[in-house]
């Protein structure tokens, strides 16, 4: 939203003047209210808000409602009330706001399953043009509407995210818009992993990948996440087809075992990133890979079973590697870091993450990282109880650089943290911090009277500081109520509602983003 530079110039310099009355300092603005404001500010100022807060607004008065249906409000909306988008209660109501309120200017829009009907859809292909992402929720489906009448779909989708139901089958619904959707560049299928882990129950395949695929030729990401169906023979699929992929990522699919790896490399000339947190990759699979002709340049084996002998393997052969999650992995130690220094490319690492790698030592990591800390933008090691402010103090003087820091470990210490001295280090060494995650226990943090000093020190020099993530306790909310004096309200959080991750630097990350 344009708002002209000659209003807000004039705003400051009449801010700025004070006048005399009756002996009486005087600003010119004492008499202003928002009523004042032209309508081009309100609107940018309506542009901050949520859409719940802006269809409250419009009650107000005849103008704010008029600003408030201004279509340029409307370009990314959500209609998932659960997850903090708007109720809308019939399917009239619906069809009112594409016509009246969406219009051309839709970019973005979160359907729920009740509002997913071929009307729906017909009015967004006819009425938003330029409608290019759309996320269809399936999850909560106990029975799908009627698509046999359907004739159109949005053809400009660039993006979609299909979050799929345990039961329901999605092919007579697929079938339908499988030929407005070969324009797709990035693909999200959301399964039900946090819903079925543990259970023993049928596994259905509910969406057909090998005719997906077919339908997409121009993919550049992937996501399939936490889906039970998902095998080897699904990604053998995916890169038969989509030469231009770019990312893959097949997070929490535990039936991923990495037999076809070697086939997507080979095929996937372009795929820079891959993505395997909690799958069941197995060693013999992925030393067959020819990682050293490969493009790739970040990874995530997280909580899979390699061995120390495939990661050598693995680590020493990528040519270009620059972000690695390898946390959760018994094989991951002291050798495999020393060998990866030896016989490997670690010139190009900017991120690493071993998170719960208790098979690292103290001085084996402080060798790799006075080695290699001054080149790291995230640095995440955390749940390592043996790994305390002690060596945090002698690394942190390389880690200049670093964009990204977690530490500390949930579980209780026989030690204290000095998290006085934390701090300051923190504020003399890295002042382009932006993400900052403290796990210890409130129990194990010892500060003192002085801590208002050092915290206030960190807020001063590490001004980039977006997110600093800390368990709820005393100096939790002796740090939120610092910032909080500073006007800085949304920095610091809690790890119940907040976690730090390095996927912040990954090339892809906001095409990965969902929900």
């Amino acid at each position: 939203m344009d708002i002209s530079t000659d209003i807000w110039g004039q705003l400051a310099v009449e801010a700025s003047q004070v006048y005399l009355s009756d002996g009486t300092m005087r600003s010119p603005f004492a008499d202003t209210t928002i009523e004042k404001l032209p309508d081009k500010v309100l609107l940018h100022i309506f542009s901050y808000l949520s859409h719940r807060e802006i269809c409250r607004l419009a009650r107000i008065c005849r103008r704010w409602r008029q600003i408030a249906y201004d279509t340029r409000l409307w370009k990314n909306v959500s209609l998932r009330p659960e997850v903090s988008g708007l109720h809308v209660g019939s399917l009239e109501m619906l069809l009112s706001l594409i016509s009246v309120r969406f219009g051309p200017t839709l970019r973005y829009i979160e359907l729920p399953i009740e509002l997913i009907t071929h009307t729906v859809l017909h009015e967004l292909s006819a009425k938003c043009p330029n409608l290019t992402h759309m996320l269809l929720d399936f999850s909560t489906a106990m029975q799908l509407h009627d698509f046999s009448e359907m004739q159109a779909f949005p053809t400009k989708l660039r993006y979609m995210c299909i979050c799929l139901s345990e039961v329901i089958f999605m092919e007579g619904f697929m079938r339908k818009i499988y030929n407005f959707i070969n324009g797709l560049e990035v693909l999200h299928l959301v399964g039900t992993y946090e819903k079925c882990e543990e259970e023993e129950e049928e596994i259905y395949e509910v969406i057909n990948v090998h005719k997906l695929k077919s339908a997409t030729p121009n993919l550049r990401v992937i996501n399939l996440y936490g889906i039970n169906f998902i095998d080897d023979s699904h990604i053998d699929a995916f890169s038969s087809n989509c030469i231009q992929l770019e990312c893959l990522a097949v997070n929490f699919c535990n039936k991923v075992t990495g037999s076809t790896l070697k086939t997507l490399v080979q095929r996937s000339k372009r795929l820079t990133c891959l993505l395997m947190n909690g799958t069941s990759l197995k060693s013999e699979f992925v030393m067959q890979v020819e990682w050293d002709k490969c493009a790739l340049q970040e990874l995530d084996i997280t909580a899979t079973d390699l061995t120390s002998e495939c990661l050598v393997d693995m680590l020493s052969r990528i040519p270009n590697l620059k972000f690695l999650s390898a946390g959760q992995i018994n094989g991951f130690n002291d050798t495999v870091l020393k060998q990866w220094m030896e016989l490997g490319n670690t010139r190009s690492l900017i991120s690493l993450d071993l998170d719960s790698s208790d098979n690292i030592t103290d001085e084996g990591m402080l060798k790799f990282l006075q080695r290699h800390g001054h080149q790291l933008s995230a640095c995440c090691l955390s749940g390592m109880p043996h790994i305390t402010d002690q060596l945090w103090m002698s690394i942190l003087p390389v880690l200049g650089n670093c964009k990204i820091i977690v530490m500390g470990t949930a579980e209780k210490l026989g030690v204290n943290i000095h998290v006085d001295q934390l701090m300051d280090t923190i504020a003399s060494n890295c002042g382009n911090l932006e993400r900052l995650e403290l796990r210890w226990d409130p129990d194990n943090l010892r500060f003192s009277d002085k801590s208002q000093k050092a915290i206030d020190i960190l807020r001063v020099k590490c001004l980039k500081l977006r997110c600093m993530v800390l368990s709820d306790g005393r100096y939790y909310e002796t740090v939120k109520a610092n910032f909080e004096r500073a006007d800085r309200i949304t920095v610091v959080r809690t790890t119940t509602c907040c976690r730090v991750s390095p996927y912040h630097l990954l090339r892809n990350y906001n095409d990965l983003i969902f929900n």
